[in-house]
């Protein structure tokens, strides 16, 4: 046995491993927080169930569940990338947990990436479980599934940087104030689930450039029309992923 066998070797992970290794850890504190999984997982079930079993908007014509779930889908995106993240990670970096990662190799945008990552698994099992109850409700899919994995990774990309912006600039308190209230009113102005015809023209214009506009629009023309890729949808996604998560990454503050 030579003498350098148990020399150690410092200095930093190679960075996919750490990023890979952050975005596990992410993936189970995200999985044992009972509070943000109640926003995240049971509030779009609950909602998918009681807009498609009482006549509360109208839908148009079809079954309402067929207008309802891809928004129910884009609004569990919401929820995870946008709402649950900024407020979890604005509490992160109030109580100093961020500052002792600041202190280590891992960059910003590494957190950035792993952090989405955790997302990304965490909505894996919200979409199975929408899925499952609306074929229980007596939805009928239509289109690919391609399209639709492209609007979800790009929504996820954008909301994720917004909230990451959020948590990152702002004081816990306002993160959690801001971040529910963002919530609410896309959840009634962001095509959801009151159709955007339904608002005057002029507003219909403004709203439908917001990400959870874009991404139920577009998941719904696959989804219930069977409409091929909707790269406007997709085009709006994508700026506002490079925007949210650019400005994150450059004013992301750790304290």
């Amino acid at each position: 046995m030579s003498a350098g066998t148990y020399t150690p070797r410092p200095g930093a992970a190679p960075l996919p491993r750490m990023i890979a290794a952050q975005a596990a850890l992410e993936t189970r504190m995200l999985l044992r927080n009972g509070e943000q999984l109640l926003l995240t997982v049971i509030i779009p079930a609950l909602l998918l169930v009681l807009f498609s079993a009482v006549d509360v908007v109208d839908t148009g014509a079809g079954e309402p569940v067929d207008f309802l779930t891809p928004g129910i889908l884009a609004l569990a995106v919401m929820s995870t990338a946008f709402t649950g993240q900024a407020i979890a990670t604005g509490f992160e970096r109030r109580y100093g947990v961020l500052k002792r990662l600041g202190a280590s190799p891992l960059p910003r945008w590494a957190l950035m990436a792993a952090k989405t990552l955790a997302v990304l698994v965490t909505e894996v099992f919200q979409v199975v479980l929408l899925t499952v109850i609306a074929f229980a409700l007596g939805w009928s899919p239509q289109g690919g599934p391609l399209p639709v994995l492209l609007l979800l990774v790009l929504g996820t990309a954008a909301f994720s940087g917004l909230g990451l912006l959020m948590a990152g600039t702002l004081k816990a308190e306002a993160t959690l104030a801001a971040a529910n209230l963002v919530f609410l009113l896309l959840l009634v102005g962001g095509g959801v689930v009151v159709p955007l015809d339904k608002f005057p023209e002029a507003a219909q214009s403004v709203l439908g450039l917001l990400p959870i506009a874009a991404l139920s629009d577009g998941l719904r023309d696959i989804l219930q029309h069977g409409a091929a890729t909707p790269w406007g949808d997709l085009g709006i996604l994508a700026v506002w992923a490079v925007l949210g998560l650019g400005a994150a990454a450059r004013f992301f503050r750790w304290e």
